[in-house]
């Protein structure tokens, strides 16, 4: 059996802090794994989960989506992977006398990591308008509630569905299906508070919006970009492919305000040398790049190029392939002429010898890959920043080759296979027309609302029905005061989930919890085992099948979840079978082949002991299905962050032992921060300067152009070897410091990584209650 409940403290009373690590993984993160995986699990649970995490007869884990190699290792998966899936699969449950004993405002009144030790859901709970407690309910009550709101409606545009990256592609297809059958493409999901300044980028510039490389090319580059990003924590398995592309002779330079023990030294657990010896040295080069100013360093990269080929012409561009497949070169070119070396310093806090380094590093390399994460897609400028690495790239070629190519790294396992199967507010008509022709309905055709456009709709009373397949949406948003706001003035808010989050306790005037199966289990469906599928984030389509035995027998998939709800919402509204969707898999999939681009043969496909890869113009053949046809330079003017004096400039990172907005424990082992979220990490220079101490106390006060005041309260300075003039703070805590309406460029994805902030001094908290914010 895995453990048993104990009581848990919601404070940092034991707050420690140490000094940051300077290596990952080795022997502590097999001391942590293991103990960790028994604890949740049990020995049997354990094994048998273990052992079949990424294989390819079993599942894929839930914890990031990081590509499986094409030789797995007995044990496939990371520290993170192992806790994720012991959180999943433990055997502890939630018992119905929970929803007595516990009113929904005492929960709220609870940290989410206390929600999230109780156990498992395993029952349907209702919480009736006026009350204060969920109650236990049927399925079919639990729809016919659904039901009865979503036909309330004077539009279907006044509800939104929102969807987590763990989804898999067969329910995800479903989702969509029954939501744009509904009448409303007000699909808002996960990527839109990530990687969303992605794909409108890549989109516009080379016509795909997704990674255009495979797992081989790490090991065939010569010089891998790791730009805001902490593999170490995120996507802990990516340094094993590192180590490789480095054993390899491959270069590795990492850009990040903050120093990550996984870039600086990898002890690789399942090697003698990362256990016993000093394990690898990873980035050659570290530019510790002040917040927002990435931008400016790739424009000056650029330049640095242009320059050395005006200088030799003929020796460093790639003008074979810019003439062949790339337009607005010379615009491009003419606009960084003018760029300012001062302009650059400012923003990065670099020196000039840093970036004539990194250029160098650059022309001596033939094969180049840049790899991303939050901490570029999360500014104003996050959508034009990306556009810069797509230039940079352009320059010399470093697209559609072996060893080559942009590399967006996404977190969540299928969040990119969501969005293939149309999870999206503003799918192409082309995806619509195939949907038509194949259902023989005409869906809806407006662009609907995304996350941040959904939390508006419900503060402005819009928005009156929301339903979540997965995810934490209220605490994972930005604006964290106003998200809560919004989500209460709903009349009923739908929460599909394993276990419990904030979300569940911040709802409407209505709400529904509906458990579901996790990854780990099996899916039984009229006794038939179902495989599901996800797509990883070099657009890898796999199979992924549970070895456990459901939580409880009432516990419905995902899938038979949306198919039962869609038939009762929907009837005989539309010509779906949704019965018999729900039970074979094999149908779902058939569909998705007629109507999904890559997908043909789908059925066939998966079956291979390997899955298959989508089809990539850029990367497969240098074709770009731009409105051009070409691969576009683009222009993009330098803008920085005013930061006031006296004002620092904030980031939300994740603790080591977080996964998104649950965590596992409240220890951040590389950053040496135990037993305790609630501190602001400052740069010892910025500390003196600003008149403060390392282990002080400040309230955190957001400076906004709306003028409101956000703060968060009683955080524990550390002092911490980050960018002078930056900050961190751990996310979701600090997300009531990031404005709603403070959103990337045309992505509109919350700009959680450039938040000016001020400092106040504050007492030490009173540990008798939790430390909170000014919510």
């Amino acid at each position: 059996m895995g453990r048993k409940k104990e009581p848990l403290e919601d404070s940092d009373v034991g707050l420690s802090v140490g000094p940051p690590k300077r290596s990952a993984a080795g022997l502590p993160s097999l001391s942590e794994t293991l103990p960790h995986a028994m604890a949740y699990m049990g020995p049997s649970r354990a094994w048998k989960t273990l052992k079949a995490v990424n294989q390819k007869d079993g599942f894929d884990c839930m914890s990031c989506a990081w590509p499986d190699p094409p030789e797995r290792k007995a044990a496939e998966f990371c520290e993170n992977g192992a806790k994720a899936i012991g959180w999943e699969a433990e055997p502890l449950r939630i018992p119905s006398q929970f929803w007595a004993d516990n009113t929904v405002q005492s929960l709220g009144q609870r940290s989410e990591y206390w929600l999230g030790q109780q156990g498992r859901l395993v029952e349907p709970v209702y919480k009736a308008a006026g009350s204060d407690h969920y109650v236990p309910i049927g399925w079919d009550q639990a729809f016919g509630i659904i039901a009865q709101e979503l036909h309330a409606l004077d539009t279907p545009d006044e509800a939104t569905f929102y969807t987590s990256g763990r989804t898999s592609n067969e329910a995800a297809f479903l989702y969509q299906l029954f939501v744009r059958a509904f009448g409303t493409n007000n699909l808002p999901d996960c990527s839109n508070m990530c990687h969303e300044s992605t794909g409108v980028a890549m989109g516009e510039t080379i016509g795909v919006g997704k990674s255009a490389i495979t797992y081989a090319d790490f090991a065939k580059s010569d010089l891998i970009i790791i730009m805001g990003q902490n593999p170490g924590t995120c996507h802990p398995r990516m340094l094993t492919a590192l180590e490789e592309a480095k054993r390899a002779g491959a270069d590795i330079v990492a850009i990040n305000p903050l120093p990550e023990a996984g870039l600086i030294n990898f002890r690789n657990p399942q090697s003698p040398r990362g256990l016993l010896g000093k394990g690898t040295d990873l980035a050659d080069q570290f530019l510790q790049i002040r917040l927002a100013g990435d931008m400016a360093l790739l424009q000056a990269v650029s330049k640095r190029v242009l320059d050395a080929e005006s200088a030799a012409p003929g020796t460093v561009l790639d003008r074979t392939f810019i003439d062949e497949h790339c337009q607005g070169f010379v615009g491009f070119a003419a606009h960084l002429a003018t760029l300012a070396e001062r302009d650059v310093l400012a923003a990065t806090g670099l020196a000039s010898s840093e970036i004539d380094e990194l250029a160098q590093r650059y022309f001596r390399a033939d094969r180049v890959i840049i790899t991303w994460a939050m901490g570029i897609t999360q500014h104003k400028k996050a959508v034009a920043t990306i556009k810069e690495i797509i230039n940079l790239l352009l320059l010399r070629g470093n697209i559609g080759k072996p060893g080559a190519g942009p590399s967006p790294i996404r977190g969540h396992s299928n969040v990119q296979g969501d969005r293939t199967m149309g999870i999206w507010e503003k799918m192409p008509p082309r995806f619509l027309d195939a949907l038509q022709d194949e259902f023989g309905f005409d869906p809806p055709r407006k662009p609907g609302l995304d996350a941040v456009d959904s939390i508006r709709g419900m503060r402005d009373g819009r928005i009156k029905v929301l339903v979540a397949l997965g995810g934490n949406l209220v605490h994972a948003i930005s604006d964290t005061g106003v998200a809560e706001d919004a989500v209460r003035r709903t009349r009923l808010s739908v929460q599909i989930s394993t276990k419990l989050n904030r979300s569940h306790v911040v709802v409407g005037e209505q709400a529904l919890i509906l458990p579901t199966l996790g990854r780990t289990e099996k899916d039984l469906q009229r006794g038939v085992e179902q495989f599901v599928t996800v797509e990883d984030t070099v657009c890898a389509v796999h199979r992924s099948a549970g070895p456990l035995e459901p939580i409880a027998k009432d516990v419905l998939s995902e899938v038979a979840i949306v198919t039962r709800m869609a038939q009762a919402v929907l009837g005989h509204k539309v010509p779906v079978d949704w019965a018999g969707l729900r039970f074979d898999y094999d149908a779902i999939r058939d569909h998705i082949s007629r109507v999904v681009p890559g997908f043909e043969g789908f059925n066939t496909r998966i079956r291979g002991k390997d899955g298959f890869v989508l089809p990539h113009g850029p990367r497969d053949s240098r074709t770009f299905p731009t409105a051009t046809g070409k691969a576009m330079f683009t222009v993009n003017q330098l803008e920085t962050i005013g930061v006031p004096a006296g004002r620092l400039l904030l980031q939300t990172i994740r603790s080591h032992d977080q996964f998104n907005t649950t965590t596992y424990s409240m220890n951040d082992r590389y950053r040496g921060i135990k037993k305790g979220r609630m501190v602001l990490l400052v740069s010892p220079e910025d500390l003196a300067g600003l008149g403060f101490e390392d282990g002080g106390y400040v309230d955190v006060h957001s400076e906004a152009e709306d003028g409101k005041d956000r703060v968060l309260r009683q955080l524990r300075l550390v002092s911490y070897p980050t960018a002078r003039g930056c900050a961190a703070a751990y996310y979701p805590e600090a997300n009531v410091l990031v404005p709603l309406d403070s959103t990337a460029e045309d992505s509109n994805t919350p700009a959680s990584k450039s938040v000016v902030i001020r400092l106040e001094p504050a007492d030490a908290p009173d540990f008798g209650t939790p430390a909170g914010s000014g919510r």
